[in-house]
């Protein structure tokens, strides 16, 4: 068990990061701005002392972090600025990745109402800004949250296929043959969260559009505007990282080396673990649903991780 959590982030070092990300602008009063601080600090190191919490809070981006959640407040004046600095920057992203006009607006248009927060619950609007935790860049999470919008559609859009076809493929007359589903080891499923949750939410998009919905190289590195090598190298160094994170966050748990390796080796093949909810983005939406799926998958080279 995790001993009890850390002050955190202090009252004096919470002021000057107010000061510095100047979400007084956005009628945002310091403590508002530290609730959110502590909130992103407890979530990624919940046992910080001060000066690490500190340290982590100051590594942020604070003036768009400040942006971001004055926009999902509801702030007028920082929506304008949103609208200002990332409207352009939004439709051609789309462009890139759908390579149509016309389903680029679609795409930027619906995107822009998701972080407006069009969709209300019970009286309250909800704006996919509030999952934006300033780690990176908010150019960069709002290329990750539109390429996850974009695979959604493609997804949906293969889903539906009309009787006709699918009696054609025989679809009706498949036998359904679930395979045993056997409990992961607690232990496992804590370390596995805690390895991912600690990964950027574009490093996430990267391996669940890779590993869960088999999506070419090529394919991610067009979503992302970035070199098709880039993302080969990007799934090595995740997929390395990530193996050596779930084996120290097991050993913190009180596996030896040995039952560690163990369980990566027997349990994470075996063993179904649902890894669409643990990979999804920092956007909230379940980019990448329905079924489970073993486990942190297989290297490029069809290895395990």
């Amino acid at each position: 068990m995790p001993g009890p959590a850390q002050p955190g982030l202090g009252d004096k070092e919470a002021h000057a990061l107010h000061q510095r990300s100047g979400a007084e602008a956005y009628g945002m009063d310091c403590g508002q701005f530290a609730a959110i601080l502590r909130e992103i600090q407890d979530k990624y190191l919940p046992r910080a002392s001060p000066a690490e919490a500190a340290a982590f809070c100051a590594g942020l981006r604070l003036e768009e972090l400040a942006l971001a959640r004055a926009c999902a407040a509801g702030n007028e004046r920082a929506w304008q600025d949103f609208v200002n600095r990332y409207q352009q920057k939004l439709h051609a992203m789309a462009l890139h990745i759908t390579r149509d006009g016309v389903h680029a607006s679609e795409l930027a248009d619906s995107l822009f109402a998701d972080l407006y927060g069009m969709n209300t619950r019970d009286g309250v609007r909800h704006s996919k800004l509030l999952f934006y935790t300033g780690r990176g860049s908010l150019e960069g999470w709002l290329r990750t949250v539109m390429a996850q919008e974009f695979i959604n559609r493609y997804r949906k859009q293969k889903r539906v296929v009309s009787l006709d076809e699918q009696e054609e493929e025989g679809v009706q007359f498949t036998a359904r043959n679930p395979e045993p589903v056997l409990t992961a080891d607690p232990r496992l499923e804590a370390a596995t969260d805690q390895a991912l949750a600690e990964l950027s939410s574009e490093d996430r998009y990267v391996l669940a559009a890779y590993y869960l919905d088999g999506r070419t190289l090529a394919e991610i590195a067009r979503v992302l505007g970035l070199h098709e090598s880039s993302i080969s190298r990007r799934l090595d160094r995740v997929s390395t990282g990530l193996r050596k994170r779930i084996l120290a966050c097991l050993r913190e748990r009180g596996m030896s080396h040995a039952q560690a390796t163990e369980a990566l080796e027997t349990d994470v093949r075996d063993v179904q673990l649902d890894l669409r909810t643990r990979l999804a983005q920092d956007s909230g939406a379940k980019a990448f649903p329905g079924g489970k799926v073993s486990a942190p998958g297989a290297g490029t080279d069809g290895s395990h991780v």
